[in-house]
């Protein structure tokens, strides 16, 4: 399914509450009471959908990226609060019980303490559901625990807002209505099922081991991982996975890192890992053998279907240069002979990564490689500073270039400067394939 299909699939279930609701043909009652109601409706629809952006969905991020779902779920879950915030202040009908012949409760909005006390549960909780993921970083917990807790919390969250449209909602109590809410939260508890069941006892049948552990360059490290089972893992080069090492396939303690070898190559599966704290700081103590498991592959900084690309640019910062080597090595392998140029940027001189990989990549494959460092040594020869786009321009500024893909992969304040410049050269948005390595 293409992106485009899948945004109009969202937008369609996020609608379809509301489209049931006028299709019920009950007569409306003041103009702001109807979009108190509407807004209720969207905000229930959106939480509810947002269990499926949780950026664990292959078929959704293959085809817009895990950055863009992460970011989506994040300004949509904004969104939501918004709207369910307003929802109870803009009733002006009468607020009561229902008198027994207004069984369409046209007379009153519904106040209940049975119908009401779900939804002020629901409306308390998800300010502070939101607030916890906004602040996540005060919270102090790991990324993992948080991240379970941030879900579980949704899911109750979820669960009062449609027992408080079952209850209170004048629409919802429309049979066919109240079983879509029904049928959405089944979904949402689903989605954390997988995620949380599913998933790891699919995981069991492909366990890996660690074959190799090195140190690459300025607290970056490469880690190799062999499949323990008779098959290969089916990635693409440029993907990414959730490593979990030397714990049960269940544990929470995993994390994102891209692939930086290349399919062809064979069955190993290599990470190039920098020191950040939590498992990173722990690599230089891990033993050869120890079994580790993959939630994979993920993302879409990949070249399938790109074929038409006359030209490949490949631009990366510090350890964004994972997946761009692992595509560099595909194309290496499979003799894909098309013009490639890298631009590679660190700070210093000993932050470069596959130094000797990169070398021969430029006499093997013919990759022209451009570093660029802002701290560098008195004898550098190379390009000082950042990415600018004066570098962009000289070395991406030709007419034929427009033609070219362009893959970008590093911090998310390069990534901006990269994506303005080469749509300011007139390279059209279609040809930019970005994915940040900081995953949120």
């Amino acid at each position: 399914m293409p992106a485009g299909a899948l945004i109009g699939f969202y937008l369609l279930l996020g609608l379809l509450p509301l489209g049931l609701a006028w299709a019920q043909g009950l007569e409306p009652r003041t103009a702001l009471d109807e979009l108190a109601t509407g807004l209720g409706l969207v905000a229930l629809a959106m939480i509810l959908l947002e269990f499926l952006l949780l950026g664990r969905f292959r078929s959704v991020t293959a085809r817009v990226g895990s950055d863009v779902v992460m970011r989506s779920h994040q300004l949509l879950a904004r969104a939501a609060l918004v709207f369910a915030l307003l929802h109870p202040f803009l009733y002006i009908s009468p607020r009561a019980q229902a008198p027994v012949w207004d069984v369409t409760r046209q007379t009153v909005a519904e106040t209940s303490w049975h119908a009401l006390w779900p939804g002020i549960a629901a409306w308390l909780l998800l300010g502070g559901l939101v607030g916890m993921a906004i602040g996540r970083d005060a919270t102090g917990l790991r990324y993992q625990h948080w991240r379970l807790l941030h879900g579980l919390a949704a899911l109750v969250v979820a669960g009062f807002g449609v027992l408080h449209a079952l209850r209170a909602g004048r629409y919802s109590a429309e049979p066919f209505l109240a079983w879509v809410w029904l049928g959405l939260l089944t979904v949402a508890v689903a989605a954390l099922l997988y995620v949380y069941l599913i998933a790891p006892l699919l995981r069991l049948r492909r366990p890996f081991r660690i074959t190799d552990i090195r140190h690459e360059a300025d607290r970056t490290w490469v880690l190799a991982l062999t499949p323990d089972f008779d098959g290969t893992l089916p990635y693409r080069a440029g993907q990414f996975a959730w490593l979990n090492v030397g714990h049960s396939a269940f544990s929470l303690n995993e994390n994102p890192f891209s692939i930086c070898s290349a399919p062809a190559a064979g069955g190993d599966v290599q990470f190039l890992i920098k020191e950040l704290g939590d498992f990173t700081g722990t690599l230089d103590r891990l033993r050869l053998g120890t079994r580790a498991w993959l939630e994979a592959p993920h993302g879409h900084l990949t070249l399938d279907g790109r074929e038409k690309a006359t030209g490949i640019a490949l631009i990366a910062g510090g350890v964004g240069l994972a997946p761009i080597i692992g595509i560099l090595r595909q194309l290496r392998a499979t003799g894909d002979t098309r013009p490639t140029t890298l631009i590679y940027g660190n700070r210093h001189a000993g932050q470069i990564a596959f130094a000797k990989d990169l070398k021969a990549l430029e006499r093997d494959h013919g990759t022209k490689v451009i570093h660029v460092l802002s701290e560098p040594p008195a004898d550098w020869t190379g390009e000082t500073g950042y990415v600018t786009p004066d570098l962009l321009r000289r070395e991406f500024g030709t007419p034929d270039q427009r033609d070219w893909l362009y893959v970008l992969c590093g911090p998310p304040v390069m990534l901006r400067v990269v994506e303005d410049s080469l749509i300011a050269l007139g390279i059209p948005p279609r040809n930019i394939l970005s994915e940040q390595f900081v995953y949120e």
